[in-house]
């Protein structure tokens, strides 16, 4: 990749500037809805089931979505989606209001944005290489723009704002994030229109949604990266599960001190998101990935070992950055590479599967901390990060990663047969 890059089209300040906005309403409903849910009900579990509802789509519809998007019109479906989304969140605002809100309510509406989310994000993912053209530098960039406007908007900015609003009034943050959604909608419906998808054979919706996951699959490289987000959310969650005992307990640090914990980690994440380009001209795409893999392993071993809060917040920092150059790199390679008719389906099955391994990460988390000790998670997802930066370190080398360029361009062919085979490439085993 050279360093005379295309600009950016202006298109896609419209897209960045309505997922920032959105991203920014999401912090504000991350943090108002468990608060809110804590004004109506003490009980842990009634708790818990508003935070895990919001994932349930990506677990029962998420290739059955993808394949949808891969039906629609991208830029319809994301505009509609985030009015919909408005609309659904003046229901508990003037439930709130009116003093008649309610648990199973709450539950309802994390599930339906929920919901929007699978598809809204299928469908932003689907629409920006359309967008770009499918150029992996413009990808790259563009990612990384939006990665680090989604993390300082929703990691930094929204919940401190969700917690300010619920405090004029349990309706306020739930009007916050509708205006937010409704002024996304707004600026995508204003996008330049791309090429629909070519319709294909008239199948079934399973038969092309299995179509979808077994392109995944069957694929060396796209198996690769959707193994590394599966079995580094295992590996997150558990740390996640336990992050707050162990600050505690091994660390001497309260509410406050953890909290800055957290924002470090957020820091990182700003900084990966902004070298990844960076790293990918000077690494090759597949050994930054590789790279980056390795040192979220090396940084939550790290953390196992640290000795003080400072050396764990550093851990944290680290771990973060990799973090979000994997998230910038990743993605963009998968727009590059993947035909545009397949494009919702490779991207909600990648998506599904690291949804289904986190409740997995929460739970070795727990049984590991209970029946050994607190720091044992760590070292066991550490041990998880490295093992599968070696067994993915093959499907994703710079060699593989070229030769899915190299084959791309047919790879787009509209006459493409909807077989599910990933006939567009045959990957080296090695490299």
């Amino acid at each position: 990749m050279t360093s005379d890059v295309p600009k950016l089209p202006t298109g896609f300040g419209r897209l960045w500037t309505a997922q920032t906005v959105s991203s920014l309403g999401d912090g504000v409903s991350h943090a108002a809805l468990p608060l809110l849910a804590l004004t109506l009900t003490r009980d842990p579990m009634a708790l818990a089931v508003v935070t895990a509802v919001g994932t349930l789509p990506w677990l029962l519809f998420g290739v059955l979505g993808g394949a949808l998007v891969d039906r629609w019109d991208r830029r319809r479906t994301m505009w509609v989606v985030d009015a919909a989304r408005a609309v659904l969140l003046v229901i508990p605002a003037a439930a709130a209001a009116l003093d008649v809100l309610s648990i199973p309510l709450l539950a309802a509406v994390a599930f339906l944005l929920g919901l929007g989310g699978l598809f809204f994000d299928t469908a932003a993912t689907a629409y920006l290489p359309d967008l770009l053209g499918r150029d992996p530098a413009l990808l790259e960039r563009a990612n990384s723009r939006l990665r680090s406007a989604q993390t300082a908007a929703s990691g930094f900015a929204g919940p401190p704002a969700g917690s300010a609003l619920l405090a004029l009034g349990r309706a306020v943050p739930l009007l916050a994030d509708a205006v937010s959604f409704a002024l996304s909608a707004l600026l995508v419906r204003s996008l330049p229109a791309v090429p629909r998808p070519v319709p294909q054979a008239r199948e079934s919706l399973l038969r092309q949604a299995r179509a979808g996951a077994s392109y995944v699959f069957r694929d060396q490289l796209l198996l690769g990266l959707a193994l590394r987000p599966a079995v580094g959310n295992i590996a997150f969650l558990a740390v996640e599960t336990v992050l707050a005992l162990f600050a505690h307990d091994r660390l001497g640090i309260g509410a406050f001190g953890f909290g800055l914990l957290l924002t470090a980690e957020a820091t990182g994440g700003l900084l990966g998101a902004g070298i990844a380009s960076f790293l990918g001209r000077r690494l090759g795409t597949g050994t930054a990935l590789t790279c980056t893999a390795a040192v979220e392993g090396l940084a939550i071993l790290g953390l196992a070992v640290a000795p003080n809060p400072y050396v764990a917040g550093l851990a944290l920092a680290v771990c973060g950055a990799g973090m979000g150059a994997t998230m910038v790199l990743a993605p963009s390679l998968r727009q590059a590479v993947v035909p545009a008719h397949l494009m919702g389906r490779v991207a909600s099955t990648s998506r599904m599967l690291a949804m289904c391994a986190a409740p997995f990460g929460a739970l070795l988390g727990g049984w590991l901390a209970t029946a050994y000790d607190v720091r044992t998670p760590l070292y066991a997802a550490a041990g998880l990060l490295l093992t599968m930066t070696a067994v993915t370190s093959t499907m994703t080398s710079n060699r593989q990663v070229e030769a899915a360029l190299r084959a791309a361009a047919p790879a787009d062919d509209p006459e493409h047969p909807e077989s599910g085979e990933p006939a567009t490439r045959l990957l080296p085993s090695s490299g």
